[in-house]
């Protein structure tokens, strides 16, 4: 099996980590991804973070399962070239600022000449229109606009805080990854293509609504400002470490008194309903802070877990690899890069019963395919030759 997306094609132009993940969700499932890179160039992530043999962790992580064409798109013979390759593809992605598909001439009036009911797709930063449109836009600048860095701080008073991982990168990845298969789905039953778009500041202001825009769901109660959150947030030290325990419903409450020790807390007036328990948060953190300092997380996890108390030991990053439900789960693969040598990634999350994902191919030297797409698009060897030598694709 070749994995659920088998036999569609996708022409990517985009770079560094929201489009490159968003194809590369689709090419762990099957996909035919043509990464389009610039001649001597590439993907400016190639060249960031730590690497071994000119790949960047962040480039492998982000661009296995893809094959790489490096074609100089300012030239007559290499849009020419490119619009070959695109004959026949399904979804045409890009992240370029607004307008700047236009210039290039692949916006989707173009793309649309080669095929019609193709798929096409912008990603931006702020959207295609309005004051920031034309602004660069990175991982802090959009956790600063979409407010998420005050949630983080836990109140409008506090010094904002980031997430310390790209979150708004990631999340339109993911975002874009199913808005593309809903395109498609919606292309099988109408038979025509569309223009999806999307940024990431909406993607990262739709995320909060579901959980941190509830005083502002109710247009009467939006300028009352922001309940402060609890100083406390469920990271509890224990004797030897940290430790998280979140309770919900009275069960678990029940449960989480007895594990401690504390029965009396079931008594306690200030803790009879959740919606107690929510209004005097800071009371009743303090004193499960209080009583897990005096043992070993190890202490607490048995206890906790007897009582089916929802909790967990905190790991560090390397911690987390030899997690025995990690590893139950077998979300951690091994393979040999022919040029990075051994790595270790996560496969991808979803798994599929009848079409399952094939095994993970490494991410693309720059222009390691270039002869073999355009063979594949029609063009001659002979045509594909004088391309490489006057410097219009990089093989």
């Amino acid at each position: 099996m070749a994995g659920p997306l088998d036999g569609f094609k996708i022409i990517d132009l985009t770079s560094n980590i929201t489009g490159p993940l968003a194809t590369m969700t689709l090419a762990d499932q099957g996909a035919n991804v043509i990464k389009v890179e610039m001649p001597g160039l590439g993907d400016h992530v190639r060249a960031t973070s730590t690497s071994i043999n000119g790949f960047s962790a962040a480039f492998l992580n982000n661009n296995r399962n893809k094959r790489s064409i490096a074609i100089d798109l300012k030239t007559d013979r290499g849009l020419a070239a490119l619009y070959r390759v695109v004959s026949g593809a399904d979804v045409f992605i890009q992240n370029f600022r607004p307008g700047v598909a236009e210039r290039l001439r692949i916006s989707e009036v173009e793309i649309r000449k080669i095929v019609s009911d193709i798929v096409y797709v912008s990603i931006s930063g702020f959207g295609q229109k309005g004051p920031y449109a034309q602004k660069p836009a990175y991982d802090p600048v959009i956790q600063a606009l979409c407010g998420i860095a005050t949630v983080q701080a836990g109140s409008d008073e506090a010094r904002p805080r980031l997430i310390r991982t790209i979150l708004p990168d990631k999340l339109t990845a993911i975002t874009a990854a199913q808005a593309i298969l809903a395109a498609l789905l919606s292309r099988s039953r109408t038979h025509e293509g569309q223009h999806v778009r999307l940024s990431m500041l909406d993607t990262l202001i739709s995320f909060l609504w579901s959980s941190d825009m509830n005083r502002h769901t109710f247009v009467s109660e939006s300028d009352r400002g922001e309940k402060p959150a609890s100083k406390i947030d469920l990271i509890y030290t224990t004797k030897d470490g940290y430790m998280t325990v979140a309770v919900n419903t009275n069960r678990e409450w029940i449960g989480l008194a007895r594990a401690l020790g504390h029965p009396e807390w079931l008594e306690d007036k200030r803790f009879s309903t959740p919606k107690l328990r929510a209004q005097n948060i800071d009371i009743r953190l303090e004193l499960i802070q209080e009583v897990l300092a005096r043992r070993s997380t190890e202490h607490w996890m048995e206890r906790l877990n007897k009582e089916s108390v929802p909790c967990s030991p905190v790991l560090t990053r390397q911690e987390m690899l030899g997690n025995e439900q990690v590893q139950a789960n077998n979300i951690i693969v091994e393979y040999v890069h022919e040029k990075a040598g051994p790595i270790r990634q996560a496969r991808a999350a979803a798994q599929f019963s009848l079409t399952p994902t094939p095994d993970p191919v490494g991410a693309p030297s720059l222009g390691q395919h270039s002869k073999e797409i355009l063979l594949e698009a029609g063009l001659q060897e002979q045509d594909i030759l004088s391309l490489v030598s006057d410097g219009v694709v990089e093989a």
